[in-house]
């Protein structure tokens, strides 16, 4: 017998006003690898181009290092975003990703457990089905 897995779709946010309504609700969470923020929304979201989905931005700071090595920290940040959120995060919420200096000496299992964390404090966290 096959077991169904519910996976969201997944959208990118790209521009600079979806993440700003993102930063402008103050829902985050700190971990040493990263930072979460949150924000949810209806599936009738008009800023929405599909129902029912959630959407994803990436940002890490020039405080983190030159171009390489913030390329390198949203390359991780992606990988671990992809194994965690369509298992674990609720529908219908904006995530914001925000990349620290520790994202790349931590271990890929320590940032998949910090981006549990926060998802569990920001009340966005399903158990995998």
């Amino acid at each position: 017998m096959a077991v169904l897995t519910v996976v969201h779709p997944i959208e990118r946010l790209k521009e600079r006003p979806e993440f700003l309504r993102v930063a402008a609700t103050r829902l985050r969470h700190v971990t040493p690898g990263l930072i979460l923020q949150m924000r949810e929304h209806s599936p009738q979201d008009p800023y929405s181009e599909k129902p029912a989905t959630l959407r994803l931005g990436f940002t890490v700071s020039k405080k983190v290092g030159n171009a390489v090595v913030r390329n390198r920290v949203k390359r991780r940040l992606r990988a671990v975003a992809e194994a965690v959120l369509p298992d674990h995060a609720l529908p219908n919420r904006d995530f914001v990703i925000i990349g620290r200096q520790n994202a790349l000496k931590r271990s890929f299992p320590d940032l998949q457990a910090d981006l549990k964390i926060a998802l569990k404090k920001l009340n966005a966290y399903m158990e995998a089905t």
